[in-house]
């Protein structure tokens, strides 16, 4: 809808935060804004302003392409 606020039609679903996280040990000292490839879960950057030393935030820049194809499938898209 062009005249409401774009935070009215963001997916409610679409924050999900997974803490506790096992990751590579290299992981674990990436500079913000490094940018990788989580297998079979899609591409992600260390948040600049979250991230701290020995404690990453990632974000999900870019979902697998497979992914959106099984959300066509059960009809789940746009």
């Amino acid at each position: 809808e062009e005249n409401g606020h774009f935070i009215d039609n963001l997916n409610p679903d679409s924050l999900e935060t997974l803490t506790g996280c096992k990751l590579e040990p290299m992981l674990g000292e990436v500079e913000a804004g490094y940018r990788c490839q989580f297998m079979r879960h899609g591409y992600f950057f260390a948040d600049p302003k979250d991230s701290r030393p020995g404690r990453p935030v990632f974000n999900r820049t870019v979902t697998l392409k497979d992914t959106w194809g099984k959300l066509e499938a059960r009809g789940e898209t746009g």
